[in-house]
């Protein structure tokens, strides 16, 4: 495997289309509620990536049937009903947040003893707010690493239910994955939201998924979620594609002047990341939305020429993105409320700061964010911290600075394995010295 690659400029502004892979959440949220279900789903257009891997090898280890034809992007789960069939399971979440938050809240219906580990840096993300909401529900669930890190140990007996608190502050899946065993628990669940909630659009996008597998969640107001003990029934269930992939492209287009479509994603989404478009048009760029049954479009056009002041805690997975993006416009731009993004797969603040000042890049850090002022730039080799958004992120700058290497680029196969091909195929990039692995097939 490679261990650097060179971007070469693209030749002229980016044009085209692109329809991206399937959506990382809702891959992982729809596996979820499959595989509590009452009978089988078959998931279409389900995203094939490390992390949606894990998700699947972690429910077979609790005893589920699912046949993945990845491939096809089919993903065929038999259902439990709520009732896990494993009574120990040892499960390796490796990098993916979602996988070990998730299962964790799933492994509190279980009856017996069950462990989740990952990857060196997954003990350094914090846990303990979900663990401390489960404890309140007569979960034994402890995590073994000071900082309530992983690795997490439970114990349980079966989930009844009940009225429980969770912290909002570091991350939704906290709740998302309290909300979605709370269908199969006997009392069903009343969660109330501590904190300032961050990521908001993960929230909706947990209770859409469920309600789609006849799970209901109400929203009793702003901070409390009420969810009766309705279980889930199998469905056919087709995800849309992924719009935190699909904000390098536009990104794209806003960094060279170009303009890029994005296929099966309109404002009717149900992923937040998707209003990064909002923030291009902010900066200068042109948006046109279509509406439509093959689930629309989204073309954004033209320079991102301006700076600007952004909260956002609601789009922070596309922090690094916009941060690039940031580079090349004439003014300042200061990114606030995304204190969070630090607990991510790496310091998405502090190490984003760092790369960007390798490229020359004017970067003030701010606990909850950061401003970065365009100055000249040049050519650097930069670190991914095998941190896929910081790959994929990174790697724009290149196309328009000479000279930008982004290393451990198979980091991006977390999410987007095929990302460099799809990048090199959009921009017209001369891939010739890449390794083969990366270049367009």
């Amino acid at each position: 495997m490679s261990t650097a690659i060179e971007m070469p400029p693209c030749p002229g502004p980016v044009r085209g289309s692109i329809r991206p892979p399937g959506s990382k959440s809702i891959t992982n949220r729809a596996l979820v509620c499959a595989a509590l279900a009452n009978g089988r789903s078959l998931l279409s257009g389900a995203l094939d990536s490390q992390d949606t891997r894990v998700m699947v090898d972690g429910l077979r280890a609790l005893g589920l049937s699912i046949n993945a034809v990845w491939s096809d992007g089919q993903i065929e789960v038999e259902g439990c009903g709520g009732l896990i069939p494993a009574t120990a399971a040892s499960i390796d979440c490796a990098a993916s947040g979602t996988t070990i938050r998730f299962l964790s809240a799933v492994c509190g219906l279980g009856h017996g003893t069950f462990r989740l580990d990952g990857t060196a840096r997954m003990r350094q993300r914090p846990i303990g707010d979900l663990l401390e909401a489960m404890r309140s529900l007569g979960v034994d669930a402890r995590a073994e690493r000071p900082g309530d890190c992983p690795p997490v140990a439970i114990r349980s007996d079966g989930l009844r239910g009940g009225a429980t608190r969770v912290r909002g502050s570091t991350s939704s899946q906290f709740a998302s994955g309290l909300a979605m065993v709370a269908a199969c628990a006997a009392e069903g669940m009343r969660i109330e939201f501590e904190g300032r909630l961050v990521s908001l659009p993960y929230l909706e996008m947990t209770r859409r998924v469920m309600q789609s597998f006849g799970g209901a969640c109400a929203a009793v107001d702003d901070r409390t979620w009420q969810i009766p003990p309705s279980g889930y029934r199998a469905t056919a269930y087709a995800i849309e594609p992924d719009a935190s992939a699909a904000s390098y492209f536009v990104a794209a287009a806003a960094i060279t002047g170009g303009s890029v479509t994005i296929e099966g994603l309109s404002r009717q989404s149900m992923q937040g990341d998707i209003h990064l478009c909002d923030a291009l048009e902010q900066m200068g760029c042109q948006v046109e939305w279509r509406d439509g049954s093959d689930g629309g479009a989204v073309t954004v056009s033209g320079r991102a020429g301006l700076g600007i002041d952004i909260d956002m805690n609601a789009i922070s997975d596309t922090v690094p993105t916009l941060a690039v993006v940031a580079l090349f416009a004439e003014g300042p731009t200061t990114i606030r409320n995304v204190a969070h993004i630090r607990d991510k797969e790496t310091d998405r603040i502090g190490d984003l700061a760092c790369e960007l000042r390798k490229l020359g890049g004017s970067v003030r850090e701010a606990a909850d964010g950061m401003t970065i002022t365009p100055a000249p730039l040049s050519a650097a080799t930069l670190a991914t911290y095998d941190d896929h958004r910081m790959a994929m992120s990174l790697s724009l700058a290149g196309l328009r600075l000479p000279g930008v290497r982004i290393l451990d680029p198979a980091c991006v196969g977390k999410t987007f394995p095929d990302y460099w091909q799809r990048l090199a195929e959009l921009a017209h990039l001369d891939t010739g010295d890449w390794p083969p692995e990366h270049r367009p097939r």
